[in-house]
């Protein structure tokens, strides 16, 4: 009588890969619908924050007319809720803090990352990402009792102007621009560098005419979100402003004048209201202004980096 081997070895194992890949099938399962949860939640709790904001602020838009609305003066004492001085203050600080911060967080992430040694690389990136977290209330304090009286010295009538805030702000942005830049200019291929260096390029021409554009995404991205912080900052620019709601006299002047923001309106002035009151759905108005503002740059945000990965992917 010959024994051959039995097919139970064979027939278990089949069964223990059929159960791991089912085990398998359904953690991959689980751990999709938890990725997609997260996704979807960030979403709703966005979509949460706007409706709320419309339900406490749509009174502003219906009850107060247009023309009102975005008229000249904020005196709400009166129930005068004209909104273009905030806009105005908000513009003006903003603008000087992206003019001053990009262009130098923009010659200081090419130095860190074309030409610094490795050891700088090692102590300045830490320390600029370290500057990030400064708090802007300790900002605001500098700006208030050092930069201000240095502003009034040189002659401008009072030292909390909107040139003091874009400056503080700028200060404040560069951190983030720097940081970004450098980790956009760093993801650039090594080989794009050697092609153009071996066909006679300097390495200004490589870092202006290659680098440059490669790295233009998150160039962009990093100039958005210094511009998203720039705007949606309210203590610092709350205390270095001179907090004023006047619309400032065309000219570079303006930015030597007392000006006030929208997100420091609203700082200033939500604790002191009666709930429910005009003057409260007027400022929950300011803060839906501020949402389609900061939702209408992350768009045109979006569509930059979108267009210009479409033109190098057709170039390639």
């Amino acid at each position: 009588m010959t024994t051959g081997e039995s097919p139970l070895p064979a027939q278990s194992t089949t069964s223990n890969d059929e159960r791991s890949r089912s085990s398998s099938s359904w953690s991959e399962r689980i751990i999709e619908g938890l990725i997609r949860l997260c996704g979807f939640s960030a979403i709703i709790i966005i979509t949460l924050i706007f409706l709320f904001l419309l339900r406490e602020g749509a009174a502003a838009f219906l009850d107060v007319p247009l023309r009102q609305l975005f008229g000249t003066r904020w005196y709400p004492i009166e129930g005068m809720y004209g909104l273009r001085p905030l806009l105005v203050g908000s513009l003006l600080v903003t603008t000087l803090a992206i003019v001053i911060a990009v262009p130098l967080g923009l010659v200081t992430a090419i130095y860190l990352g074309e030409f610094a040694p490795s050891w700088q690389r090692e102590i300045l990136k830490p320390l600029i990402e370290v500057l990030a977290g400064i708090p802007s209330i300790v900002l605001g304090f500098f700006g208030w009792l050092v930069l201000a009286p240095i502003i009034q010295n040189l002659g401008a009538p009072s030292g909390l102007t909107a040139f003091t805030g874009g400056l503080i702000l700028a200060y404040m942005t560069l951190p983030t621009i720097i940081s970004i830049t450098e980790d956009a200019l760093y993801a650039v291929p090594k080989e794009y560098r050697d092609g153009s260096l071996a066909i006679g390029a300097t390495q200004w021409q490589t870092i202006w005419r290659v680098v440059l554009p490669a790295a233009r995404s998150g160039i962009v991205i990093a100039v958005m979100l210094g511009l998203g912080r720039a705007i949606g900052e309210t203590m610092l620019v709350l205390m270095v402003t001179g907090n004023a709601a006047n619309i400032p006299d065309l000219g570079i002047g303006a930015f030597f004048q007392p000006v006030r923001t929208m997100t420091a309106t609203i700082a200033s002035e939500m604790g002191e209201v009666a709930q429910g009151s005009l003057h409260y759905s007027v400022l929950f108005g300011v803060g839906i202004v501020l949402f389609v503002i900061t939702f209408a740059i992350n768009t045109l945000a979006t569509r930059l980096v979108g267009g210009s990965k479409r033109r190098r992917g057709s170039q390639l």
